[in-house]
């Protein structure tokens, strides 16, 4: 969320960040609904005072015998009072319609980050490894001999329907290998701390990482009103909501392995074959808490973080900051990490690693205390995938496919999977 005294300081400015951003201009509207109420407030504390003036000298009229100026006081008092809840009532209801226009409006894109209207506008910061030469045509993912027992997806359509899929033996192996492999070099080179959370969350922690209001459709609720979550940055993230913390206590640098969950409601008719856009997958996901001055180089790290992933995997990326028409709703900047994909022969998005400034923690009245005193201040949030599970395991499989239909595996799993190297064109784990 936004803060409104840096939206009446300089509303020009606003405005003109949203509109590198694709939203129209509305700091004008936001201003006017400030206005009214702050009004509101101003006369409700004048007809405060004025019937707590009245208040006083009602028991001096009463005192005096002079009843008609006591039958006139007490009146006022009581339509002073009746003036308060009024104008009270009214505040309170601008206040709500300001919160909830603040709460739709994005995030403010950093100075740095490119301007574009879409994609086209991504720029290339980093590219590692490059995309191996085959002697023969490469296949997508679902397509590996390897792989037709271990993938599923009629079985999986019967009990859940489209977007779903059934993993087992090797390829379930293989998948559960790759997530261990990334919570065990996060936690033991990377300095994160593993964190097992909820997968149902309260509205209330929808709001807080930005899926509420305006994305209810892309998430799933219960019919007792929990929500699925689309990714753990709602659990690990909403730990400092409502909660102000020493700043001795920060950076905080989480990681968990969830289940997430996605309706997918914009994306009818991409990536309908095999498993790389799901109704349910699995995620690693990073997030930081910091103060201001150290979100911009905990971004970075981050970023270094989901990359030390893939080169240990020996699979060829290219890293894009997103223009502001790409970014999603609360980040300032975002990293994409895109993977080759030979059986596509194209680069796919495999982490998005964002920097929210205190736009998260605006939302959650997420604070740090200053460790030399002083007012507490927002921290700043920070979230990216280490990495999107699914979309590594299509990526070892394609990349490491061979002519026979077997898939040799990268040697840095070796150790998670027992010791075996490859996937017999069989579907055995050799």
């Amino acid at each position: 969320m936004h803060d409104i005294k840096a939206i009446r300081e300089n509303p020009a400015a606003f405005d003109a960040a949203l509109v590198r951003r694709g939203t129209d201009p509305i700091a004008g509207v936001v201003l006017d609904l400030d206005s009214k109420r702050r009004a509101s407030i101003l006369a409700a504390e004048t007809a405060q005072a004025e019937q707590n003036a009245a208040s006083k000298l009602v028991g001096a009229a009463k005192a005096s015998g002079d009843e008609a100026e006591f039958e006139r006081l007490r009146a006022l008092v009581a339509a002073k009072k009746a003036e308060v809840a009024a104008l009270n009532d009214q505040a309170r209801a601008q206040d709500a319609a300001l919160t909830d226009l603040l709460l739709t409006i994005p995030n403010l894109p950093h100075d740095d980050v490119p301007d574009g209207a879409d994609e086209t506008g991504n720029v290339e910061i980093n590219r590692w490894g490059s995309p191996r030469a085959f002697d023969f045509t490469p296949r997508e993912h679902y397509q590996l001999p390897a792989v037709q027992d271990g993938m599923d997806f009629e079985t999986a359509a019967k009990l859940s329907g489209a977007r779903f899929v059934l993993l087992s033996g090797a390829v379930a192996r293989l998948h559960r290998a790759l997530a261990q492999f990334m919570l065990d070099v996060h936690t033991t080179e990377n300095g994160l701390t593993e964190t097992i959370t909820p997968v149902l969350v309260r509205t209330e922690m929808m709001y807080g990482t930005g899926q509420l209001p305006k994305f209810g459709e892309d998430s799933y609720q219960t019919t007792n009103g929990w929500w699925l979550i689309p990714t753990a940055e709602v659990t690990l993230t909403n730990i400092v909501n409502n909660v102000t913390i020493d700043e001795t206590y920060l950076p905080r640098r989480y990681v968990a392995h969830t289940q997430c969950f996605r309706s997918e409601a914009g994306s009818a008719g991409r990536d309908t074959a095999g498993m790389l856009r799901q109704h349910q997958f699995e995620k690693v996901e990073m997030v930081s808490i910091t103060k201001a001055q150290d979100s911009d180089a905990e971004h970075a790290r981050m970023t270094r973080c989901a990359e030390m992933i893939l080169e240990r995997l020996e699979l060829p990326y290219r890293t894009v900051k997103l223009c502001t028409g790409d970014m999603g709703f609360g980040a300032r900047r975002t990293h994409d990490i895109e993977v080759w994909l030979p059986g596509q022969n194209s680069y796919r998005e495999i982490s998005s690693v964002s920097t929210c400034g205190d736009f998260q923690a605006r939302r959650m009245n997420a604070r740090y205390k200053p460790a030399g005193g002083g007012k507490p201040e927002f921290v700043h949030t920070l979230n990216g995938s280490g990495l999107a599970v699914g979309r590594c395991l299509i990526a070892v499989l394609e990349n490491g496919q061979q002519k026979d239909g077997s898939v040799l595996l990268p040697a840095a799993l070796h150790p998670w999977l027992g010791g075996k190297t490859r996937i017999t064109a069989q579907g055995i784990l050799a």
